[in-house]
């Protein structure tokens, strides 16, 4: 039986949605056998900088992408979002899966738990690690400060739950519903 290699980054969401683009594949080719190498990309490696200052592409794709070239996996399943605006020579986008919610999401620290942007009280700390979000939210709430928050989906639910720096985090509401955690989205 022909085994195809899926490379995919190592978080729990990424396995999420690698382990969904299998299932769908083996549906489709079930005389096919299918391999999942998960790896760790650049950008999961620096959580202590904002993205926009680290200055460099393809943050989570290079590593990826690399093993790709070395034909190391035979396809990765990736979010779009962190795709590079133009693909390396050679590459080619093999399917687009159907489009989740694509709304961001605000979950708040315990103690806020009930609020809502407009009612966090003044200098409250917002973390997102998206310059879009800030520049859009700061605007319509500016009694609110917005700062870089870095990490995997599970990491920075940890950091907004057990340490007193941010108010509420701003997440894509496609994660959290893929993880299983609806009942964290407080507005």
């Amino acid at each position: 039986m022909r085994v195809i290699r899926v490379g995919t980054r190592k978080s729990q969401l990424a396995r999420i949605q690698t382990d969904s683009v299998v299932a769908t594949l083996k549906a489709s080719y079930p005389g096919l056998q299918f391999e999942i190498i998960a790896m760790s990309t650049t950008g999961d490696k620096i959580l202590d900088t904002a993205l926009s200052k680290i200055g460099e592409k393809s943050l989570f794709t290079k590593e990826l992408e690399h093993a790709l070239e070395k034909n190391e996996v035979d396809l990765v399943v990736h979010s779009l979002k962190d795709l590079p605006t133009v693909l390396p020579p050679g590459f080619t986008i093999g399917a687009i899966c159907k489009r989740e919610n694509p709304h961001d999401a605000v979950v708040f620290h315990p103690k806020f738990v009930g609020k809502t942007l407009e009612t966090l009280p003044e200098k409250s700390v917002v973390g997102t690690s998206s310059l879009r979000r800030a520049a859009q939210l700061q605007r319509k709430f500016p009694h609110l400060e917005f700062r870089s928050i870095r990490g995997n989906l599970n990491t920075r639910l940890r950091k907004l739950d057990e340490q007193q720096e941010f108010s509420a985090i701003i997440l894509a509401t496609a994660g959290l519903q893929r993880m299983g955690w609806h009942n964290r989205v407080g507005q």
